[in-house]
């Protein structure tokens, strides 16, 4: 019934506007963009969690206090261990990715990040603050795994569901900064925390995420939940009321109630076929537009993304530079999470101005370029100086590609292709892909650079195969 009245509404102002009205609903709709962004940076803070916690391991096993007490011969990570508790987290967001449209569908996109903050991350988080062995550790993140699995499935599902149309790519393309963000804070604390002789110098930088959970959850309590969620349960007036707050306009707007109608409309369509599963993610017909072609797609350019080569870096970057005898190792690691910030920008400008795809091929030519540069300078140099400054410089120029571009695309694309009724089973598909693939590489990575093994001149190779 209020649908209705809705429209009829609707249809009355659209009746009487003049073309000058027109140019004003235009001009306004760009002042609105403000508030979405204020939204989309909010609950971004999740990619900062899953940044910040990422660039934490990276630099911690490499503190000597670290070295000492936490491992089990005392003196240093072995292979295996390093491998496992860099690539727990990654286990866990799998997991957590899937389970993700379980408690989105139902409670709702806002209390369940909430919901993955407060609970579950910060129970990861407290045993990770009091691990005093690699057991401990190793729990504490598959649990904070979880959490950002979670997060990673809401999140961009979120940004884009509360964002308009016109700056969503923009919006979600926030989630990837606030990783880079992350990565940048996370190697900052732990540089300032790295000499302490006592196990403040990890448990200083890991009891920090307290704060970034306080951030997101009591941001995320102020902020509405998604209008689409209010639909997928038939509850028209909270999602008028949900945009209302979103978009700071009057019940009765045009743009307003033209918005909600067209969320109202995608939605009976999609439901027309009858309730979804996950095997309707992956049909090829049936009046679903291709969504099979869709989740393919996003499996895809997830898929692209971590076979890149990128979680090389920011895993094992303060490591990998201290095999090549780079000297102030710690420093060429801020460098290249510094650049990974900074190149995020341009992408977040022209996503919504050359468009996705363009985008993808343009970051993918110079990723291209630059791992292929790398590999055969690793491969042909003698010079381990001259090897070593060749390599510095071209990872710079593949991280700002790939963060003007895979890095935060990957997820506008997986946010914004398929259908309302399908949605959150899509990107927990997609993401839980990424994390998957995030698993293996983050596992298999140690033991290409092991020197104990005379296996380190493959992470130069590596980049072979992410150019590839």
């Amino acid at each position: 019934m209020l649908l209705s009245r809705l429209r009829n509404r609707l249809e009355g102002l659209l009746y009487d506007n003049t073309v000058e009205e027109e140019a004003v609903r235009k001009m306004r709709q760009k002042s609105l963009s403000g508030l979405a962004i204020f939204v989309g940076l909010v609950a971004a803070v999740g990619g900062f969690l899953y940044g910040y916690d990422t660039g934490l391991i990276n630099d911690i096993m490499e503190m000597s206090y670290v070295k000492m007490e936490i491992p089990a011969n005392h003196h240093s990570f072995n292979v295996h261990e390093r491998a496992l508790v860099t690539a727990i987290l990654s286990l866990g967001t799998f997991f957590g990715a899937l389970a993700a449209p379980l408690v989105s569908d139902t409670y709702g996109r806002k209390k369940s990040i909430i919901f993955s903050a407060a609970v579950i991350f910060n129970a990861g988080n407290t045993l990770q603050v009091s691990a005093t062995d690699v057991a401990l550790l190793c729990v504490g993140r598959a649990i904070s795994g979880v959490a950002v699995g979670i997060l990673s499935a809401i999140v961009p599902l979120y940004q884009a569901e509360a964002s308009p149309k016109w700056v969503r790519g923009l919006i979600v393309f926030t989630y990837q900064w606030a990783i880079t963000w992350g990565l940048l804070i996370a190697l900052a604390v732990c540089q300032g925390t790295r000499k302490i002789n006592s196990s403040a110098s990890y448990r200083i930088p890991i009891g920090l995420q307290y704060t970034w959970l306080i951030i997101l959850c009591v941001g995320m309590f102020f902020l509405p939940e998604s209008p689409r969620f209010y639909v997928q349960k038939n509850n028209i007036k909270a999602a008028l009321e949900s945009l209302k707050k979103l978009r700071r306009l009057p019940t009765d707007d045009p743009d307003l109630i033209e918005e909600l109608v067209e969320i109202k409309a995608n939605y009976d369509y999609e439901m027309s076929f009858g309730k979804t599963t996950y095997l309707d993610c992956f049909r090829l017909g049936g009046g679903r537009h291709k969504q099979g072609l869709r989740i393919l797609t996003g499996i895809g350019v997830q898929l692209f993304q971590q076979c890149s080569g990128i979680n090389f870096i920011f895993y094992y970057g303060v490591n990998f530079f201290a095999t090549m005898d780079v000297k102030n190792y710690y420093l060429m690691s801020f460098i290249t999470y510094l650049v990974n910030v900074v190149f995020t920008v341009p992408g977040i400008i022209f996503i919504d101005i050359i468009g996705r795809r363009q985008l993808l091929l343009l970051g993918g030519i110079g990723m291209t370029v630059s791992n292929f540069i790398i590999a055969i300078v690793g491969v042909t140099m003698t010079s381990r100086d001259a090897r070593s400054l060749v390599s510095i410089v071209f990872s710079c120029c593949f991280i700002a590609c790939f963060a003007s571009s895979w890095g935060g695309c990957t997820w506008a694309i997986c946010s914004d292709i398929y259908g309302i009724s399908i949605r959150q089973k899509a990107v927990s598909i997609t993401a839980s892909t990424n994390w998957l693939v995030n698993f293996v590489f983050a596992y298999i990575t140690p033991y290409l650079i092991d020197t104990g093994a005379h296996t380190a001149r493959w992470a130069i190779k590596y980049f072979l195969f992410g150019a590839v």
